[in-house]
């Protein structure tokens, strides 16, 4: 039988699909067509199967990487499905409307902006979904945010930068357990490692939220539109209590007891139902309608529009327009993993490094690279991990050091764009595009820069003995060895010593 022969493509080739997506992308944004990225990545697919089929790969075999890929996303497609039918239910029996209400009441909008954030990252290491997070209480504190007055926009990225947060510090989230068997270091070796870049990245990042609401609660905020939005919430329910929060609370539970994260969704559906059913009157056609379709059929007695853009959300049905880009996307995604583009173009660039730094940068650029041209943030994080573990063995740096490059901007920057699977899916939750939001998602921003200009003076590095440098760049030792692979620990630990020898790195 005869072997096919493949070959990389060359750097132009590997650069005409991804050009013919951004060229389209980039048009509709600059003359203001309004396109959506389904129909230019579906365009772009068949661009990378035409550069593949020059490079010897046949189209079965680049369907087996589409298809390969959203094999690998199928879980997150399916949550979509559920988070839909949980934003429905939650509208219905109250729980969304109860954050807003209470919020109001409770917060000032000078700490609205980092009290919000805060909750938004606790409630997403709690969830492990950064997805849930802003689906749920991300929706409410959107409206919140508005009736203070604040630029949604700016509430949409305190948002996200919250949500993301709580994601990367979960153990129960699937990017921070995927970075983590990527790198094939253990997963709290992993989320410890994370600690030195992403918290103070997320403590700068809520300084600037608090500055911003000092000063925007020094000017002249009028606390009427949010009297208004409250007056509208409690005439449309029949019931209004703390009590309707309890979905909330089923939710967190069911994450700490690591309920698998469709059946969790699934739990604190129905609990949404079932206090829909006590408290609001709720019929199975309500039921079943809303769980379908949202609660868009039930607001025909509501005239604050504030409370319409509130209400009218949810339902499976709600999710089709992100679920048709993320499979468009990820196919894409798929084939330019199969033809290797992404190796044509970024693989050279680890034959230039010769400092930690170089190769902190260098994944966090492959990443970012992967996150906007293949559109998928699993794939972000598998390729680069993939294509320099050996890389960091030879430098004598732990694994745990790899996983967490990874996450800094595979992860943070995968809502940033907006034919990204996680760009569109906030995109259709929070109701703008991410180029709106993006520059005020500031722990995203700044994460992946503070971890390279740290790096750059020696700080943050971790290496394969267990031993750090601290921000400023000093060595300490450190209370237990990252792990790693027998064999290639060993690689590690003898390029380690080597390096050490020869005065690349500092001794005790």
């Amino acid at each position: 039988m005869e072997t096919r022969k493949h070959r990389l493509p060359n750097k132009i080739e590997a650069l005409i699909p991804i050009l013919v997506l951004l060229g389209i992308m980039i048009a509709s944004f600059k003359l203001g067509w309004g396109i959506d990225a389904h129909i230019p990545c579906l365009i772009a697919t068949i661009v990378a199967m035409f550069v593949g089929k020059g490079c010897g790969y046949s189209y079965q075999e680049m369907l087996d990487g589409a298809t390969n890929a959203l094999s690998r996303t199928m879980e997150a497609i399916l949550i979509l499905f559920c988070i839909g039918t949980l934003i429905g239910s939650w509208e219905f029996c109250g729980t969304i409307p109860a954050v807003v209400f209470y919020g109001l009441k409770v917060i000032t909008p000078a700490l609205f902006l980092p009290t919000a954030c805060i909750i938004c990252a606790i409630i997403g290491i709690s969830l492990g979904s950064s997805w849930t997070v802003t689906g749920t209480v991300g929706i409410a504190f959107m409206s919140v945010g508005a009736a203070m007055g604040i630029n949604p926009a700016l509430t949409a990225g305190m948002c996200i930068s919250g949500a993301y947060c709580g994601d990367k510090f979960s153990p129960l989230s699937d990017t921070t357990n995927l970075a983590a068997a990527t790198a094939q270091t253990g997963l709290f070796d992993h989320v410890r490692a994370m600690v030195s870049t992403t918290f103070p990245s997320m403590l700068i990042a809520l300084v600037i939220y608090l500055v911003i609401g000092v000063r925007f609660a020094a000017g002249n905020y009028d606390p009427t539109v949010g009297n208004e939005l409250c007056d509208a919430i409690a005439a449309h329910y029949n019931h209004m209590s703390l009590i309707l929060l309890l979905p909330v609370v089923v939710l967190i539970a069911a994450c700490l007891l690591k309920v698998p994260a469709i059946p969790g969704v699934l739990l604190a559906t129905t609990a949404g139902v079932v206090l829909a059913v006590i408290f609001q009157g709720a019929g199975i056609y309500d039921i079943v309608n809303m769980m379908h379709y949202g609660y868009g059929d039930y607001i025909d007695d509501v005239t604050n529009e504030l409370a319409i853009t509130l209400f009218d959300r949810g339902g499976m049905d709600s999710m089709l327009w992100t679920i048709n880009l993320v499979v468009l996307a990820v196919s894409f995604g798929g084939t330019l993993e199969k033809i290797g583009a992404v190796e044509s173009l970024m693989g050279g660039l680890i034959h230039k490094v010769k400092k930690p730094w170089h190769l902190c940068l260098t994944v966090i650029l492959t990443s970012f690279v992967c996150d906007w041209t293949m559109c998928d943030q699993y794939l972000a994080i598998i390729i680069p991990g993939q294509m320099y573990m050996n890389k960091f063995d030879e430098m004598g740096l732990a694994r745990n050091m790899l996983s967490r490059s990874l996450e800094d901007c595979g992860t943070l920057w995968s809502p940033m764009c907006p034919w990204n699977s996680c760009g569109a899916y906030q995109s259709g939750v929070l109701g703008m595009s991410p180029f709106v939001y993006g520059p005020y998602a500031f722990m995203n921003i700044i994460n992946p820069i503070f971890a390279v200009i740290t790096a750059t003076w020696g700080g943050n590095i971790l290496f394969a003995d267990g031993s750090y440098t601290n921000l400023f760049g000093k060595l300490k030792k450190g209370s237990s060895v990252p792990g790693a692979p027998a064999d290639t620990h060993e690689v590690a630990m003898k390029a380690l010593e080597q390096l050490r020898e020869d005065g690349t790195y500092k001794k005790f």
